[in-house]
């Protein structure tokens, strides 16, 4: 089938390339930027170049309903934060492509840090211990350390600080008085030193049709992982159904947990209503876009798909900048250089899941960029991680101007 991505930017729409394509898919997306990650591949058939979904939802929401109306996709797959727009008019979508999400209501409450926490006191699901306040200054009255702020809106680093003492506090209470609006939730959050994972789940009418989950074994930058190990967690499973179950969830679902060694109990700590880094999953056998796709044209799916546990992928891009971010060492960058290209060290028996160079030569130019240019300067990792924040990517505003639509 024709498959149009609704941006080409993310790490996850590079790695939705890649997964669609090995099911026999025609894949295409539409980006605000001229080059991104999805750039760089030879899978993609036709790139458009859309209005940014963060200053001009309204552009962006015209330009996908023309496109589509041109009957360019038999499938529109939301492959990140533009799903709360699509959500928000599926109506006048549906009729020129298919495409799988739940109603706006329920995509809004997964969309938010703050509605992610109210569901899961909803459904008393375990969470770190919470705290909401409406004012940057009220996060200068703590000083039990470390702990974390996190505001409603935002993915990644872009919206979550670890604070460790009062200087990172003051930073972050600054900071989130400059870029948020004034009254916007705030979230602080206890500090929980555990192994971070990873659930990634899609629904058929409210019923977990497909779970798979990672465990972060080497952290690359924006709280993101360089390299994962897949895991079996029934318990996070039925986690996962009984919020899909509540929502009537239809589609795709990702939520990030702490975990003890047990694999028992988990603390749930962000949530995404869509398909994050699909590729792992493909790698162990489970290939969630592609379920993803049958799913949206209405293909009856009668039982769970899971994948295959003890399987580790890695993402040369992230480990290159998260060995800069850690270190700042250019020796530090090449001895990861020298581990990826060989297959050593912490890589060994790894398979590459974001720019896989065997299946799609053009992607490795980015990894080879990145290198370059942190050999010649790791201290520009922080800017070079910076760059995947786009014009793509929801803001407040943006969000705010989204629930007026007609």
């Amino acid at each position: 089938m024709r498959i149009l991505l609704t941006e080409g930017s993310s790490t996850s729409a590079r790695q939705a390339i890649t997964a669609l394509a090995l099911s026999g898919h025609q894949v295409a997306f539409c980006d605000p930027e001229p080059v991104c990650l999805g750039r760089f591949s030879r899978l993609v058939s036709h790139r458009y170049r859309c209005p940014p979904l963060g200053t001009d939802p309204e552009g962006y929401r015209v330009f996908l309903r023309e496109l589509l109306a041109a009957r360019i996709a038999d499938v529109v797959l939301p492959i990140h934060e533009q799903g709360y727009l699509i959500a928000r008019v599926a109506e006048e979508l549906r009729p020129h492509a298919a495409l799988a999400l739940p109603s706006f209501d329920s995509y809004a409450r997964v969309q938010t840090k703050v509605g992610l926490y109210d569901l899961l006191t909803e459904l008393d699901l375990p969470q770190p211990r919470t705290i909401l306040v409406d004012n940057p200054r009220s996060l200068l009255q703590r000083e039990a350390y470390p702990f974390v702020v996190k505001t409603s809106v935002g993915t990644a680093s872009r919206s979550t600080w670890l604070v460790r003492c009062q200087a990172d506090r003051d930073r972050a209470a600054a900071e989130i008085a400059r870029t948020t609006i004034a009254g916007e939730p705030i979230l602080m959050q206890d500090w929980v030193s555990a192994p971070l994972e990873q659930a990634q789940a899609v629904f058929q009418t409210g019923r977990l049709v497909g779970f798979h989950a990672t465990r972060r074994l080497i952290e690359g930058a924006g709280g993101g992982a360089a390299l994962k190990e897949s895991v079996w967690r029934p318990r996070v499973a039925r986690d996962l159904a009984r919020i899909g179950s509540h929502l009537a969830w239809h589609g795709a679902l990702s939520v990030d947990y702490f975990i003890d060694e047990s694999g028992e109990h988990p603390l749930y700590i962000d949530g995404n209503p869509r398909l994050v880094e699909p590729m792992a999953a493909t790698l162990a056998g489970l290939n969630l876009a592609e379920l993803l796709v049958q799913v949206s044209v209405g293909t009856p799916i009668p039982r769970l798909h899971t994948s295959q546990p003890g399987l580790r992928t890695r993402l040369a891009l992230q480990a290159l900048l998260g060995a800069a971010l850690r270190t700042g060492s250019r020796s530090a960058v090449v001895r990861t250089i020298v581990d990826l290209l060989g297959r050593s060290g912490p890589f060994a028996r790894t398979q590459e899941e974001l720019t896989p160079a065997y299946l799609d030569p053009p992607s490795a130019l980015p990894v080879l960029g990145a290198a370059l240019a942190l050999l010649a300067r790791p201290t520009r990792a922080q800017a070079m991680a910076s760059r995947g924040w786009g014009a793509h990517l929801l803001t407040p505003e943006a969000m705010r101007r989204i629930q007026q639509m007609a």
